[in-house]
């Protein structure tokens, strides 16, 4: 189905996974998972369910009485949708939104001593998230199910990546002047 997004297919997958879901629902299971590599504003969120049911690839059910849930459903349609886009191997280049990465772009506009902070705060930040998918990771019996199996490898590359970034800034904030792979050679201001 042409048209859908990374955010349609989120929904489209955890709702596959979960069953029907609420709103309220999907954003809690968004949180506890592919919130830590895709967040979705929860505005937006809770907009998606109800334009992917108007192209009929979910289902909803309106409650008519009590809290007026809606609860959504995949429709055969959007099992295809999701089925589709599992089985397509391209994929639009990765987003990078990093406000570390901004700043130290344009690090050579502020005081050297800025960067160091920068990183130093970096490493520490990155570290906390390594030890917190490494914890996770630590939890998952990868032999219990494929879905086991997905969580593992999902947290494998967030390790791999968490420590790429911890490896750069402990770097950095321990030598600032050097340009490159490890050259030695110090930054000439």
């Amino acid at each position: 189905m042409p048209d859908l997004g990374a955010q349609d297919h989120i929904v489209l997958g955890l709702i596959a996974r979960h069953g029907p879901l609420t709103p309220y629902e999907l954003k809690a299971r968004m949180e506890e998972s592919v919130d830590y590599f895709w967040p979705v504003p929860h505005a937006q969120l809770y907009r998606i369910p109800a334009r992917l049911a108007e192209r009929g690839l979910l289902h909803e059910d309106a409650e008519e009485t009590g809290r007026r849930r809606r609860v959504f459903q995949l429709t055969d349609a959007g099992r295809e949708a999701l089925r589709a886009w599992l089985a397509d191997p391209r994929c639009a280049p990765p987003e990078t939104r990093d406000p570390a990465q901004v700043k130290l772009f344009f690090a050579d506009l502020g005081a050297p001593e800025d960067v160091v902070a920068l990183a130093r705060r970096q490493a520490a930040e990155h570290r906390r998230w390594l030890d917190r998918y490494r914890a996770m990771h630590a939890e998952i019996d990868p032999a219990d199910t494929v879905r086991a199996q997905s969580r593992s490898r999902i947290l494998e590359l967030g390790i791999g990546h968490e420590q790429a970034y911890v490896d750069f800034w402990t770097e950095l904030a321990d030598h600032p002047d050097r340009i490159g792979h490890g050259d030695s050679a110090p930054v000439n201001r």
